[in-house]
């Protein structure tokens, strides 16, 4: 008889990486969201993606491989599979032996991959388990160095041939040519193609693999530079030859689906492009400018607008308070910032929260840049007439409880999401200001008023982002800057006994020391003096004194919570919470002060 074997959250239970109430936790989640209790497990924070693999391993008897231990891949056996299929599956292959091929694999139950594998390798297939993101780590370390082959092997050909330019034009056009026929969003990228191709497809690849958020393009005089923009922090990588300028640029815009020949104006397109097997989305901007046209790839993933309300980086009174907001009948819930600190990840979770059958929820977006199932998503579309404003009146008549306004730009959006708000309906949006506060002071010089203002918002959220230290690196900072700890508001005393820690620098994090970023949030709840403020016209200061009297924490002080926690550093605190005295690192001395 076959024994009969634990169940995951049993195993991690038993090893103690999770308690009771954690397992029951996860459980009820995972039934209710169709995911994996392990990847339910992780997303809460209770376990590492490694310790899910391992269990599940254990679990199912088979061999665990840990590839945090060095040389535990043997790099002479990456060809044995091709590198289509590692980057679509995240796979790696271990070994050969007769007509049996090693396999590391994620998930051992996807039996549509076996049988690909098995077809297209001619092979039979031993299995051995890894967790996902490490696969993926060492795929993109091992694999993304072909972008600067790819440049070197365009570099050698030019000096051979100074008719490139003209041939690669024509490869272009004949690639653009063929694809009018074929146009098939589960097309891989096919090693054989043109040089150009090739190398367009690599630095979006690369792009997507090192976790970017946005690929930059940019023309100079003698060059054409490439840079990613990683966890917030642009860094450059190999320079493109300036001859192959205008072929990159056109394979792009073909990409984009936008004109080719026009230089003139700015253009927008998107791209779609499935990668490693998912599915990525790109919103591309093509600007002129002085040495030919820049361009700025945002990288938008499926997941990143579904991390969860957990894992937003709020503290707990902060989370509580937000859970209550979100689930009120009606009002307006804004949510302030600069661009690119994660309001629409924020909104988005809050709407994944109430994302139910009993629900109807309506966004009005420009662009919509992620898709939803069970929420309806208006696109703005100025040249045909449906504005902000026209999309706002006609969803009032769909009879919605919810409503995502992507942004409150003018007084006539303002004035019918709070009329929205008054007549039954929750409404969230988004205003560019640099704090809660001040959220109200620019809705009343908008031309809203004051008691409309007063009486429909419920809570205010500013926030920013900032970089985590990375867990594998990071090591204790036993002599902390004094300038950044007089920035952030530190007392010797506070500090002792803390862990307060520093970025170190490994290759999980490419040497930077950090690794992902999390949000730092100032939470305004409006009551009824905040309320009387807003009546009476009050100014900022007045209305900031009077949120803090009513426990309003702010940026520096919800930064100061992180830094506290090992999560991050004074320096970075001191960079978003815009205290005065921050300067660029790079024009600091030794010590991190302006010399």
């Amino acid at each position: 008889m076959a024994r009969k074997r634990d169940k995951l959250a049993e195993i991690l239970r038993k090893w103690g990486l999770i308690d009771d109430q954690q397992a029951r936790e996860g459980l009820k989640i995972s039934q209710g969201s169709r995911k994996r209790i392990g990847e339910v497990l992780v997303d809460l924070g209770y376990v590492q993606e490694n310790d899910v693999a391992k269990a599940v391993a254990s679990q199912l008897g088979m061999e665990f491989v840990d590839l945090d231990q060095p040389n535990v891949i043997d790099k002479e056996n990456i060809p044995l599979i091709p590198e289509e299929l590692i980057r679509k599956y995240t796979i790696l292959p271990l070994g050969k032996e007769g007509h049996r091929i090693k396999v590391l694999v994620h998930d051992p139950m996807d039996l549509a991959l076996i049988d690909d594998l098995r077809f297209r390798l001619n092979s039979d297939i031993d299995m051995s388990l890894a967790a996902k993101g490490k696969i993926k780590e060492y795929i993109d370390k091992v694999l993304s160095s072909e972008i600067q082959k790819s440049i070197d092997s365009l570099t050698m050909d030019m000096s051979v041939d100074m008719s490139l330019d003209r041939t690669l034009d024509t490869s272009i056009d004949m690639d653009y040519d063929g694809d009018t026929d074929k146009k098939d969003d589960d097309d891989e990228f096919d090693g054989q193609q043109a040089p150009i191709i090739k190398l367009v497809n690599q630095i979006i690849t690369e792009g997507v693999t090192t976790r970017a958020s946005d690929i930059h393009i940019e023309p100079f005089e003698d060059r054409v530079r490439l840079r990613y923009r990683i966890d917030g922090v642009c860094q450059e990588r190999q320079k493109i030859p300036k001859r192959t300028q205008g072929s990159v640029i056109a394979r792009l815009k073909i990409l984009a689906g936008v004109r080719v020949e026009e230089r003139r104006i700015p253009q927008d397109g998107r791209i779609k492009m499935k990668i490693a097997g998912e599915q990525i989305d790109f919103r591309v901007s093509f600007c002129p400018a002085y040495h030919g046209e820049s361009i700025v790839l945002r990288i938008l993933r499926p997941d990143a607008a579904k991390i969860g309300l957990r894992n937003l980086g709020m503290q707990d009174d902060t989370l509580d308070a937000f859970h209550e907001i979100i689930n009120r009948p009606n009002g307006i819930f804004l949510v302030t910032g600069p661009t690119g600190s994660g309001k629409t990840t924020t909104l988005y979770s809050a709407l994944q929260e109430l994302n139910r059958p009993d629900r109807k929820i309506i966004t009005a977006e420009d662009p919509i840049e992620y898709n939803f199932k069970g929420i309806n998503q208006c696109q703005v579309q100025t040249d045909i007439g449906m504005t902000f404003q026209a999309i706002l009146r006609s969803m009032l008549r769909q009879a919605p409880n919810v409503i995502l306004v992507g942004e409150i730009r003018d007084l006539e959006v303002g004035d019918i999401a709070v009329q929205a708000a008054l007549t039954g309906h929750m409404v969230f949006s988004t205003l560019h200001t640099n704090d809660a506060p001040s959220a109200i002071t620019r809705l009343l010089d908008m031309g809203l008023k004051p008691f409309l203002v007063a009486s429909s918002i419920q809570a205010i959220l500013a926030q920013r982002l900032v970089r985590i230290l990375c867990e594998h690196c990071k090591v204790p900072d036993e002599n902390p800057n004094p300038r950044y700890m007089s920035l952030c508001g530190f007392k010797p005393n506070e500090i002792e006994g803390k862990p307060i820690m520093r970025e170190a620098g490994c290759k999980r994090c490419s040497g930077s020391g950090f690794r992902g970023r999390r949000g730092v949030y100032e939470l305004m709840k409006m009551n009824s003096e905040i309320r009387d403020l807003a009546f009476q016209r009050s100014t900022v200061s007045s209305i900031r004194a009077a949120a803090h009297a009513a426990g309003m924490r702010n940026l520096l002080g919800d930064g100061k919570l992180k830094v506290l926690e090992g999560k991050t550093t004074m320096q970075e605190v001191a960079k978003i919470a815009q205290v005065e005295g921050v300067i660029d690192a790079a024009a600091t001395d030794d010590d991190g002060l302006a010399a």
